[in-house]
């Protein structure tokens, strides 16, 4: 496992670095929330553009945890990469005045895109792209918002699994404490992400490993010992969330489209 994540690292600097020089850019904007994902992210733009050009936004709600700002500074001062806060309060209160009686989920999805519209407006001030921090285990479970923390111009984590990225966290230098805290996205008090999807993320990448990666049918994946409920659950989620990992849409009407 170590050659193979030693492989990635290398392969993804490389590929961000391209990426980005490819599309006419020098510059990186990254939402960096302190969990190892953002924190990953972070680490390989820095490394394949250099810390003068990224920059990491920090865009806290009222409700978010001083331990998520905490490691998200702690991850600037490592890097040196140039940061800026911004508090995305004010603006969600006054959308909550609009968008009666909104629950936690919905205001969820609201926060996500104010940060994303944050950042594509420094993206514009900065002429720099936004780089994205979805897994691939996120992106197959749906777990995300469309055109809010799933929109970016490249993302390099995109086909690796969540343990994945534990493992190239490790490799990169990512601090203990980041990679080792509970997986939240920090939408309220006690939120975490295993809670929501009612496992662990070791155990969908297992099953994600033989389901997706190995193709194996479901009574397969039964003898090879998953349990029927959870990888009806699974399959469930990702067919019910495919719409969120295709682009729009679009009727043919002519031979150009």
């Amino acid at each position: 496992m170590g050659i193979e994540i030693r492989a990635i690292h290398k392969y993804l600097v490389n590929f961000l670095k391209d990426q980005v020089h490819k599309a006419g850019f020098n510059k990186a904007i990254i939402g960096l929330s302190g969990g190892v994902d953002s924190a990953v992210s972070t680490f390989l733009s820095t490394e394949a553009l250099g810390k003068e050009n990224v920059l990491a936004v920090m865009m806290p709600y009222k409700a978010s945890s001083p331990e998520s700002r905490a490691h998200a500074q702690q991850i600037i001062k490592q890097l040196g990469v140039r940061n800026v806060l911004v508090d995305i309060t004010p603006v969600a209160e006054e959308f909550k005045k609009i968008l009666l009686d909104l629950d936690r989920v919905r205001l969820g999805n609201v926060l996500a895109r104010l940060r994303m519209i944050t950042l594509y407006d420094f993206s514009a001030n900065e002429n720099a792209l936004v780089i994205g921090t979805s897994n691939k285990t996120e992106i197959l479970l749906g777990y995300g918002t469309l055109f809010g923390d799933t929109a970016c111009a490249i993302n390099p984590l995109g086909d690796m699994y969540k343990t994945q990225v534990w493992e190239l966290a490790k490799e990169l230098g990512v601090p203990e404490e980041i990679i080792n805290k509970t997986p939240s996205a920090d939408l309220w008090a006690g939120q975490t992400d295993e809670g929501e999807l009612g496992f662990s993320y070791s155990d969908v990448d297992k099953l994600f490993v033989e389901m997706i990666d190995n193709a194996r049918s479901d009574n397969e994946l039964f003898d090879l010992g998953f349990e029927k409920e959870f990888v009806v659950k699974v399959r469930t989620r990702i067919r019910t969330n495919d719409f969120k990992r295709k682009l729009p849409a679009i009727p043919i009407l002519s031979k150009t489209t």
